[in-house]
């Protein structure tokens, strides 16, 4: 009988902070058999809405959904590609503009395969990830943010 794997802590709560980034980064310095890496971070733009900045997005989930859906996209990559090692960090709370709330980091023998797995896994989270951001305007009203697919 195998194992149940283990889910993988996906949110922080707040920004994900550079230092992370790099810390995850510098991990893989010792993996001899990485040929590519590809990181996708995404930053909370100050958009304009109805004339008003956006200062920032609160993110919330519904946790016991998002750990099962984020675990199902991660076995669906590594099974797709052959991927070495994958992060996947989302933010909960507020991230104010200019601040990262989703990093997802892939590792391959080869790039091509860490950057169709990138895209892969930022396309499935937009899609399937019960996770909702509020944006935040500069009068501190707010408006639920839409997922959009990406466009080519």
């Amino acid at each position: 009988m195998m194992a149940e794997k283990k889910k993988k802590e996906v949110f922080v709560e707040g920004p994900i902070a550079p230092q992370k980034i790099g810390e995850s980064i510098g991990k893989h310095a010792s993996m001899k058999g990485i040929g590519a890496h590809s990181i996708f971070l995404e930053q909370v733009r100050a958009d304009e809405i109805s004339g008003k900045k956006v200062i920032a997005i609160e993110y919330s989930c519904y946790r016991e959904m998002a750990d099962e859906v984020f675990f199902t996209i991660r076995e669906a990559a590594f099974s797709k590609f052959d991927l070495s090692c994958m992060h996947i960090y989302h933010s909960l709370g507020r991230v104010e503009a200019g601040q990262i709330s989703l990093f997802v980091f892939t590792s391959s023998p080869h790039r091509k395969k860490a950057i169709n797995a990138c895209s892969f896994i930022v396309e499935e989270i937009k899609a399937k990830a019960p996770v909702w951001g509020k944006e935040i305007l500069e009068d501190e009203s707010s408006i639920w943010k839409k997922n959009t697919p990406s466009t080519p």
